[in-house]
């Protein structure tokens, strides 16, 4: 009888075994405000479903790093692998090495650059340009048609900056009084933008607006401002992303406008897609998740988020 029930027990433990999946993660930072949203909202998604294990790598900005962790991926034998990009001109490098495994993968947030994913390779994120576009419209109705702006560029192989920078653009074609004076990168950085601002505020430039490509950089922008004795309300800075440090900054009334991007949304998303794609479900190959746009009207309803 007892050896009867060690087995059972056995058996049952190897059945778990058996019927846990594994998610492999390579993440392009673990210490960006915004990428640790999205990464403990994959966690607390993994957590939701039983026997999923969840296995978090930070690629450091490094491509090499990053197709390293996703070549160990393959080598565990995982059932899913899901990649926020470090640099998104790699990602056909990605894609065949996890489609030569025939294991699922999942991009997300950086859209990859691919032209064509193949079966069993999605995108789970939002439409950077409608982004760009959201936060130069605040702006350009906030400067009343005219002056000059300043735009913060993110990493330069990231298709976010493109995609942001190309919404901005699209819409000051239809604001000619409106100048692009400056147009730099900072890297998505807090800290390489107080630098940049700072270069930009000793040149004399004469700014009306900074239009940033992420929080992080808007932030770092007004930090700058406020050491060189420039108020909030002289310049108005607009970032993306809606991060808690962002929403508090309007709250103070320093940031003027940021656009919603929902981490939580991108990340809980990414691991359902995986994980439907690793059970042989079918998964639209992009799945968008919306931008909105955050202004003084309605930062009450996502500070209370």
């Amino acid at each position: 009888m007892k050896r009867t029930l060690l087995a059972l027990a056995a058996s049952a433990m190897m059945t778990t075994s058996v019927m846990a999946e594994n998610i492999g993660v390579s993440m392009a930072y673990f210490d960006d405000n915004f990428l640790t949203i999205l990464r403990n909202a994959m966690g607390d998604e993994a957590a939701k479903a039983d026997g999923v294990e969840i296995q978090f790598e930070d690629a450091r900005g490094d491509i090499g790093k990053q197709i390293d962790q996703v070549q160990n991926f393959v080598a565990q034998g995982v059932d899913a692998i899901i990649v926020n990009p470090a640099d998104t001109s790699a990602t056909p490098r990605i894609t065949k090495l996890a489609n030569s495994a025939g294991i699922p993968l999942v991009y997300v947030n950086r859209k990859p650059e691919d032209k064509e994913l193949p079966e069993k390779v999605v995108f789970v994120g939002s439409d950077e340009v409608v982004a760009g576009r959201l936060q130069m419209e605040e702006l350009a109705k906030q400067m009343g048609g005219k002056g000059n702006v300043a735009i913060m560029l993110g990493e330069l192989a990231s298709n976010g900056t493109r995609g942001r920078t190309q919404g901005v653009k699209e819409v000051l074609g239809s604001y000619p009084d409106i100048k692009v004076v400056e147009e730099q990168t900072a890297d998505f950085q807090r800290s390489e933008a107080i630098d940049l601002m700072n270069n930009w505020i000793v040149s004399g430039t004469k700014i009306d607006a900074v239009a940033a490509n992420n929080d992080e950089m808007a932030l770092g922008a007004l930090i700058a401002m406020k050491q060189a004795g420039i108020a909030s309300s002289d310049i108005a800075v607009a970032g993306v992303d809606a991060t808690p440090d962002a929403l508090v900054s309007m709250d103070r009334d320093e940031m003027f406008a940021t656009v919603f991007q929902d981490a939580k949304g991108q990340g809980a998303g990414s691991v359902k897609a995986a994980l439907k794609l690793a059970r042989g479900e079918k998964v639209d190959t992009i799945v968008w998740i919306p931008f909105k746009l955050v202004n003084k009207a309605n930062l009450g309803e996502f500070l209370n988020k």
